[in-house]
């Protein structure tokens, strides 16, 4: 069956509305009434359909009678008509061209999305060795490749794992480039047409949690990397995290404004993170727009393991949300709450940001590390959004502490979320927050709970406690008037537990207030989106629950 984990944000283009749906197939509809008007057909040859997970976004290039869809389904990138979703069968071979790399490998597209720039389409994911038992190194390096749009010929492939003579591979101590794996863009990418630039944000290295088989820094693993979209040349690139070992990769594309920083305008990428960190870089050089500092971290206990001693940390903006574990994080809505909190945390490595994985059942007896961040963030895939005309940014985040350890034992636990006491939350509320920040300062602006959160909790019920947040993913709209945004749902990938929620706000984008809201029947799953239609304002969101069917649902601003 389809899953009902929607995440595509549909494309709403002359009077169109596009989406992949959840056997990834395009399907356009009607703006106003969500009626089909046309469904991208299976392609010649191919077996039975099988369900596969939606695009989190199509492309569309050209106007008029040659528009084009680009879609990627399974091993191959397809290249439809907009008006009639017929195959345009001089693209590629007959209409597709296979995305393959290599004998015995698969096409993993993990759902990102496709950008076309100029007339390249930018492609990420990365293959998949068939038959290999250990998925760290079936997973291989996540080339970036650049197709001619309307012939579908490869034009350029950059290697996210530098290869022998190529800059970066001396940060693969060992020659572990040789077998370095994943380091792949699987979220989105974006791109500033005039400077002909594609911005890449990517991925940990495999494996996620464990370095040993990997020594040294992994360029261009966790690192925003410029390219020039015709050609497929680095024009420059700045590294995130330093030999990850909790998979702080990039999970969103960077957002691309015009700030005023120290009273100069400035094009900016601005990229947030799973760590809660803000990086801000001038989008044509790669020069930080605030400095950026190398900073000593905790050393690593894990035998062999040879962790970065430093990590490039921001000046500002400060974090979005909190980082590290100790005490003072713990849950203390009642002081038995608070003591079972205390020895579950005595059972557990933790300390500071970036405090690493440890052996589990070791001579210290622990269970590994316990670290905040985890690897859900922070900032997901579902992004931040940010206002041209102030340059302040709207961040969604989470606080959920994971457990990281000796994986390569134990790939099942490679990285697990903490569960508190009572089955509530580790540590205090916000679970899930929203902070505005203005990106001409760095300076933060406010700060809100995200939903009521766990309140209805058998011992929180008679509490009189404030909204404590929503620890669900995400994403937000903005428009002139009002920052919107969902509380995600239990649905979505490594959702903890007692979170997401229904409802769907509008938050006032000066004071962070809510003034509206609604139960839309399930939590929302994909980004949403706004449109104008025969002179009436929309906002779509895809929604779904563990039991609810994936949905569209429909709002007109009356």
């Amino acid at each position: 069956m389809p899953s009902n984990n929607f995440r595509n944000a549909p494309l709403v283009v002359g009077g169109v509305m596009y989406i992949s749906n959840q056997i990834g197939l395009v399907e356009a509809r009607d703006p106003g009434s969500g009626k089909i008007l046309w469904r991208q057909a299976g392609f010649p040859g191919d077996g039975r359909l099988t369900p596969a997970a939606a695009s989190r976004a199509l492309a569309l290039w050209g106007k008029g009678a040659g528009a084009r869809i680009v879609t990627i389904r399974g091993n191959f990138l397809y290249l439809l008509d907009a008006r009639t979703g017929e195959i345009v069968e001089d693209f590629g071979d007959k209409g597709r061209v296979d995305l393959r790399e290599a004998p015995r490998t698969l096409f993993s597209w993990n759902a990102p999305a496709p950008i076309v720039v100029g007339d390249v389409i930018v492609v990420g994911g990365q293959p998949i060795a068939i038959g290999t038992a250990d998925i760290n190194k079936a997973s291989l390096a996540g080339n970036v490749r650049g197709f001619d749009v309307r012939t579908g010929k490869l034009l350029w492939t950059f290697h996210t794992v530098p290869q022998e003579g190529e800059p970066g591979a001396d940060t693969w101590d060992n020659e572990s480039w040789r077998q370095g794996g994943k380091t792949k863009v699987w979220s989105a990418f974006s791109a500033d047409e005039k400077l002909g630039l594609v911005y890449l944000p990517l991925s940990a290295p495999a494996n996620d949690y464990y370095g040993v088989a990997r020594p040294g820094d992994n360029l261009y693993s966790d690192s925003l990397v410029a390219l020039e979209a015709r050609t497929g040349k680095k024009i420059w690139h700045f590294q995130t995290v330093h030999h990850d070992l909790w998979d702080y990769d990039l999970p969103s594309p960077p957002m691309l404004a015009d700030i005023m920083v120290n009273g100069r305008k400035r094009q900016a990428a601005i990229q947030v993170t799973k760590m809660a960190y803000v990086f801000a870089f001038d989008r044509a050089t790669g020069e930080p727009l605030f400095p950026i500092v190398e900073t000593p971290v905790p050393a690593t206990t894990m035998p062999g393991e040879k962790a970065s001693p430093t990590q490039p940390i921001p000046v500002k903006p400060k974090p979005f949300d909190r980082q590290g574990m100790d005490a003072d994080q713990l849950i203390d809505f009642t002081p038995a709450l608070r003591a079972e909190a205390v020895r579950i945390l005595g059972r557990y490595v933790h300390g500071g940001m970036y405090t690493p994985p440890s052996p589990a059942g070791g001579p210290d007896g622990k269970l590994g590390t316990l670290y905040m961040p985890g690897w859900v963030g922070g900032a997901n895939w579902t992004g931040a959004a940010l206002d041209p005309e102030t340059g302040i940014a709207y961040i969604p985040s989470v606080s959920v502490p994971w457990i990281g350890r000796d994986n390569y034992r134990r790939p099942p636990e490679s990285s697990l979320y903490m569960e508190g006491p009572q089955g509530l939350p580790m540590v205090k509320p916000p679970y899930g927050r929203i902070t505005a920040i203005d990106m001409n300062s760095g300076d933060h602006l406010w700060m809100v709970p995200n939903g009521d959160g766990p309140r209805d909790h058998p011992l929180l019920k008679d509490l009189k406690l404030p909204p404590l947040g929503q620890a669900g993913r995400a994403a937000p709209l903005l428009t002139k008037s009002f920052l919107f945004v969902g509380e995600g749902d239990k649905v979505g990938l490594s959702i903890p537990k007692l979170s997401g929620g229904n409802m769907f706000r509008a938050y006032d984008k000066k004071t962070g207030k809510v003034v509206w809201e609604a139960d839309l029947g399930a939590g929302t799953t994909s980004p949403p989106i706004s449109y104008m239609y025969r002179g009436k304002q929309y906002i779509v969101v895809g929604v779904g629950g563990v039991d609810h069917p994936a949905e569209l649902v429909a709002m007109r601003v009356d």
